[in-house]
């Protein structure tokens, strides 16, 4: 999973919950409706979760709130230490791996889902990882991603640019770092993994990608 973003894990980690609840207000918007994003992705889910880039555990404690199993996969010790600090996840058993690279449970697992960490794969690690999910979940199991993404190359460049005009400088460099992914190629990679997918908007920068395994 992008591994070689583990520094900005690393960074991230002590600010990330505040980050997510509007405290940064050069992310206020991207995190803008951000537990309503948790309880959607929870609510979508199946019965048997495994959870890629878990973080510190906010939409692990969405989803045992929803009455799931959840498998957290976590590669940053950082991360995982605050999400174990919380005392909802203190018994919770936070697995080390990536979108990529995971043990997989001794269980029925009927969705994989990802919040806010999927854009740490290029475009050729999006559909290895997709094709991946696809071996493991049966017909009708789910693949539920929330992320930033943009409708367009156009879009995104837009962003970019309003970005550095409102001195955003510091969302602008995080924007042309990383992968973030343009809904037409991510329904494509989709597609080719054999699923079926749907696209929610949750603000200006954030969507989910539920997507069906046909």
């Amino acid at each position: 999973m992008g591994l070689e973003f583990m520094p900005i894990f690393k960074e991230w980690a002590g600010a990330y919950d505040d980050t997510v609840a509007g405290g940064d207000r050069e992310y206020a918007e991207v995190f803008s409706n951000y537990n309503e994003m948790l309880h959607m992705i929870a609510e979508k889910s199946g019965q048997t979760v495994l959870e890629f880039g878990s973080g510190t555990g906010n939409l692990t404690i969405s989803l045992l709130n929803a009455g799931k199993i959840v498998y957290p996969i976590e590669p940053s010790a950082e991360m995982r230490a605050l999400a174990q600090s919380k005392p909802e996840l203190e018994k919770v058993d936070f697995l080390t791996g990536d979108m990529e690279n995971f043990p997989v449970p001794n269980d029925n697992i009927d969705t994989i889902a990802a919040n806010f960490v999927f854009h740490h794969l290029n475009g050729i690690e999006k559909k290895q990882a997709l094709k991946k999910y696809a071996t493991l979940l049966p017909k009708g199991g789910k693949v539920i991603i929330g992320d930033t993404m943009f409708v367009s190359q156009i879009r995104f460049d837009d962003v970019i640019t309003e970005a550095v005009k409102a001195e955003k400088l510091t969302l602008a460099a995080d924007l042309q770092r990383e992968y973030y992914p343009l809904l037409p190629d991510l329904e494509n990679y989709f597609h080719e993994a054999g699923f079926a997918v749907k696209f929610w908007q949750i603000n200006t920068f954030a969507w989910i990608a539920e997507a069906v395994k046909k």
